[in-house]
């Protein structure tokens, strides 16, 4: 069974990097299915994908998240992370891991100092 959990901090202050990590268990992150992404859902609004890293490790970004997205994969760890930068109230979120159909329960961020 394929089980993804996303883990990270819950508070991060204003201007810092949001680091964020998501564990895969029942498939391999390099062998199995083919897009690995993150997506978050601010209070009150919808879903935003925000990028994804492929499983020939090549990365798609949101256009409006872009510049501030770092996503990369730890292939000994079976696990991929999230970097947000210059992080501000607006990025607060719940944010959730995806691969192909199978996400994480998510996890809460809030921005604020």
């Amino acid at each position: 069974q394929v089980q993804l959990q996303e883990s990270g901090p819950g508070l991060v202050k204003p201007s810092q990097t949001l680091s964020l990590t998501c564990d895969l268990s029942g498939a391999s992150i390099t062998t199995s299915y083919y897009y690995w992404s993150w997506i978050r859902q601010p209070p009150g609004k919808g879903l935003e994908w925000m990028g994804a890293i492929a499983i020939e490790g090549s990365n798609y970004y949101s256009p409006s998240l872009k510049s501030r997205t770092s996503i990369s994969w730890d292939t000994s760890k079976n696990q991929f992370s999230l970097q947000l930068s210059s992080v501000t109230p607006e990025d607060t979120a719940l944010y959730y891991c995806e691969g192909s159909g199978y996400w994480g329960q998510g996890t809460q961020v809030t921005v604020s100092s």
